[in-house]
């Protein structure tokens, strides 16, 4: 398991939070961890974007991004339930009308970052195993692939389509997935 506290995951973080502002809003990697948290990847790029160059309600962004209102806001409660967004209740000591006051949390993205990253690394190691652990055999007409002990109960035939079965080499997964962990680990 990798170490939230490891260097590289520290580095992630650093990265994630050395770009500030606008310029975390470039990373693509940050993008798939708004649509993630929103479901709406385009409108919550706006949205932020709307948030750090100085509008704070909902109000305002919507002025500025010409999105509607109700999706202003249901966008800005997924945020703020992702710990992302965060607010300041005011109240309007003339019209007696609460004001919310909406600011974004660069830190939090980075948190999620590392955490994906964390879980990636999990998967890598898994799928390692399973690689080193297992011989595999293929279906030269479906291209399904078997354990062996799946293989050698159907006699070498798949169950699918009852095509042959043959040994797959899978030195070069293994390969591959030992490069994705050094890769991770340093």
């Amino acid at each position: 398991m990798l170490d939230v506290n490891s260097p590289m995951i520290q580095d992630l973080i650093k990265f994630s939070q050395g770009k500030k502002g606008a310029e975390m809003l470039t990373d693509s990697t940050v993008h798939e961890v708004l649509a993630d948290v929103t479901g709406e990847e385009e409108n919550s790029i706006a949205i932020i974007a709307s948030l750090l160059s100085g509008k704070t309600t909902d109000e305002e962004i919507t002025e500025e991004t010409e999105i509607r209102l109700n999706i202003v806001r249901r966008i800005l409660y997924k945020l703020y339930d992702a710990g992302i967004a965060s607010y300041k209740r005011s109240k309007d000591p003339e019209t007696q009308w609460y004001t919310y006051s909406w600011k974004f949390d660069e830190g939090k993205v980075a948190e999620i970052l590392a955490k994906k990253c964390e879980e990636f690394s999990d998967e890598i190691k898994e799928s390692l195993e399973f690689e080193e652990g297992n011989m595999f055999f293929v279906c030269l007409d479906n291209g399904c692939r078997y354990r062996f002990e799946e293989a050698s109960e159907n006699n070498f035939i798949c169950p699918n389509c009852g095509g042959v079965l043959e040994y797959q080499d899978n030195s070069a997964v293994v390969t591959e997935l030992r490069e994705l962990m050094e890769k991770i680990s340093s």
